[in-house]
């Protein structure tokens, strides 16, 4: 039995294919273009790494790779910052909160 693709993974494919053609269109190796994709994962991520290739027309693999490892890395700074934000308003709630109050004395 085959398994049916999600809209979602139908969407990450072509996009994958579509980042793969720009790579080739600039005369780089599809290889680069599967990798690019792997590394950057997500369609947002694509999608910004081809308006980047349209728009700078790099003609060294260099620059590719170095564009890909800055959307890798502003990608990976807004995860953290995501995560720090919530836990913030964790302990913030936390402070609060009455369970705190009631098991604490206040020394403020």
């Amino acid at each position: 039995m085959t398994k049916q693709l999600t809209p979602e993974q139908k969407k990450w494919i072509k996009t994958r294919d579509d980042l793969i053609s720009e790579i080739e269109r600039l005369g780089f190796p599809a290889e680069l273009g599967y990798e690019c994709a792997k590394n950057l994962g997500g369609v947002k991520a694509m999608e910004r790494m081809m308006a980047y290739l349209r728009y700078v027309k790099p003609r060294k693999a260099e620059l590719v790779v170095d564009e890909m490892l800055a959307i890798c890395s502003e990608i990976n700074a807004w995860r953290e910052k995501k995560a720090s934000e919530e836990a913030s308003e964790a302990y913030n709630e936390w402070l609060e909160s009455d369970l705190r109050n009631d098991g604490e004395e206040n020394d403020i």
